[in-house]
């Protein structure tokens, strides 16, 4: 939890020390329902929920991208905490609105992501063993792009299917996780 901690400073002082951007104008004409155009490039930030930590985003083409996070997940499954590392490749299928000042593009994806965590843990910390786990993601979701500042925000939930290894045979398990977050764009 204090990686979780030092890395997320770290990110704030890099986002807050970093130039501004402008973000380059959209196309003309854009109505709800029409095809997302991003107009931005790689993008990074603090995403909370599960997991907590640190979330970027990087525009392979106007409406794909790539999206990755490292972070500490609570409570999940049996009661275990841990490192979560992922890594997800996202559709911007269309706009659901539109306005001067932002789009709201509606966003799916398919992910892999690997998550090592405690579990039987106590009220003092003592825990009884560890898990791995590795899984498929599909995060769902919807993203606030802003036009005039190089800022989004974005909530999202994210159906996993996971397998789990050293975790005392326990059978593959379908979970939902959801985050909320914001990122700082810097192209």
């Amino acid at each position: 939890m204090k990686v979780t901690r030092l890395v997320a400073l770290s990110v704030l002082f890099a986002v807050a020390s970093a130039p501004a951007v402008d973000a380059r104008p959209r196309p003309a004409g854009h109505t709800n329902f029409s095809k997302f155009e991003a107009n931005k490039t790689f993008g990074l930030g603090l995403e909370l929920g599960s997991p907590d930590g640190i979330n970027g985003k990087y525009f392979l083409s106007s409406s794909n991208a790539l999206d990755f996070g490292l972070g500490y997940a609570y409570r999940n499954y049996y009661a275990g905490d841990g490192l979560n590392l992922y890594v997800d490749y996202l559709w911007h299928p269309f706009v659901l609105a539109t306005a001067d000042a932002f789009e709201l593009p509606f966003y799916i994806g398919v992910g892999g992501h690997f998550w090592r965590f405690d579990w039987g843990c106590d009220r003092f910390g003592n825990c009884a063993d560890y898990g791995e786990a590795f899984g498929v993601r599909v995060p769902i979701g919807i993203a606030f792009d802003f036009n005039e500042v190089p800022l989004d925000i974005f909530l999202q939930v994210v159906p996993t299917f996971d397998f789990f290894s050293h975790y005392n045979g326990h059978d593959p398990y379908l979970g939902f996780w959801g985050s909320v977050g914001i990122r700082f764009w810097f192209n």
